[in-house]
């Protein structure tokens, strides 16, 4: 919360207590009770987004192929090509679904419907109005892909050193192992 504006408020706040504006008093202990929400981030409980008016969105973006609610704040996007799997692409759906409710309580995961690499099969995801791998309140991070990103960064890498090393890459072990397997 910014103390400045927290301090403008409580100072704005106890004037309209003092001068009985009611209307004044209401509207300052509710902007600081939004501040609060919002640094708590707290998605709003009075404002959710309506789902089948999303999904009308999202499929009414060029590029778009398909569009699914996982849960309640999970919205799988299926997009045409790599390109349209960007971070551009999650800001503006999430612009488009401002007008539907707190979109604070949306977490975006953008998938590539027709990749042509393995690196084009991972998902994107992003809370609409937080950075990339943050959270609102009590939202678990959800994982969409089948093969969790680090296990293929992993075996990349595992293929990349095996590469590197060539045919001759056998360590005396695993050859004395292989020679002990018996024949069948």
């Amino acid at each position: 919360m910014d103390p400045a504006r927290t301090a403008a408020h409580l100072g704005a706040a106890r004037l309209a207590a003092v001068t009985g504006d009611q209307v004044a008093l209401q509207r300052n202990v509710e902007a600081m009770s939004e501040d609060m929400r919002r640094a708590m981030k707290l998605p709003d409980a009075t404002r959710p987004i309506d789902h089948e008016a999303a999904r009308n969105i999202a499929r009414a973006m060029p590029e778009v192929v398909s569009a699914v609610w996982i849960d309640r704040s999970n919205f799988l996007v299926r997009v045409a090509n790599a390109q349209a799997r960007s971070e551009r692409t999650i800001d503006e759906l999430c612009y488009r679904l401002e007008p539907l409710g707190d979109t604070l309580a949306v977490v975006v995961h953008l998938q590539n419907a027709a990749p042509e690499t393995r690196d084009g099969m991972d998902t994107l995801s992003r809370n609409c109005q937080l950075a990339m791998g943050d959270h609102a309140f009590m939202q678990s991070p959800r994982k969409v892909d089948v093969l969790d990103p680090e296990v293929r960064a992993q075996q990349r890498a595992n293929a990349e050193l095996a590469r590197r090393k060539g045919p001759s890459a056998q360590t005396a072990g695993d050859r004395a192992a292989i020679e002990a397997i018996p024949e069948m």
